[in-house]
């Protein structure tokens, strides 16, 4: 048996709720309520994982942001991700949780270790698209995306980098979840923001 798990289709549902459901396990062994910006570092904590950060060289495929070792239950951040925007820590850490909820096999992190890599790069597919998914979701809960909205117009681009700092998140992590959440269409190409079809309030 692999410690990772056969691949699966997931829903966008499926994978919110399992990232909802981590909010609330970590929340319900705190006293005083989770605050964002989200710390990803302390919930990989929360959960067990141990953080690091070092020299990860890039490979065959680029440059390697993050990796989680599963069996040392252990995410370590490439020390160069640190010279990138604000939010992109967060977002690898993230990242490798996702990969820690969604496709690891728990009752085989004896098996042999099989490290999962976190790129910055776009158009992720498979178990890359979830655990990016979950990031967003982990980060940018719908809850905390509608609390932080108000007084706000998402089709306005300084609303939007506003947003993105409350909730410490790089401007293009936000707009992807919130294009994933149909609150806003943004045009391939383009920097203009209409309305999407799920838009709130």
């Amino acid at each position: 048996m692999s410690v990772i798990k056969p691949y699966r289709h997931l829903s966008k549902q499926e994978i919110e709720a399992q990232a909802l459901s981590v909010i609330k396990w970590v929340q319900e062994k705190r006293t005083r309520p989770l605050k964002w910006p989200l710390d990803a570092g302390y919930i990989a904590e929360a959960l067990g994982l141990d953080m690091d950060c070092g020299n990860i060289p890039a490979d065959q495929q680029g440059e390697i942001a993050a990796m989680i070792l599963p069996t040392q239950r252990k995410i370590i951040l490439n020390e160069r991700s640190l010279a990138m925007p604000k939010g992109f820590e967060e977002s690898c850490i993230s990242h490798e949780i996702g990969h820690w909820q969604l496709h690891i096999d728990h009752n085989q992190l004896n098996q042999q270790e099989v490290p999962f890599l976190c790129r910055a790069i776009n158009n992720v597919q498979g178990i890359e698209w979830q655990a990016q998914y979950f990031a967003s979701c982990l980060l940018m809960p719908r809850f905390k995306l509608e609390e932080f909205k108000k007084g706000r117009n998402l089709t306005k681009w300084p609303h939007l980098y506003a947003l993105a700092e409350d909730l410490g998140v790089t401007i293009s992590n936000l707009t992807y979840r919130l294009q994933q959440l149909e609150w806003i269409k943004i045009p391939k190409g383009t920097k203009e923001i209409y309305r999407g079809d799920a838009y709130p309030g």
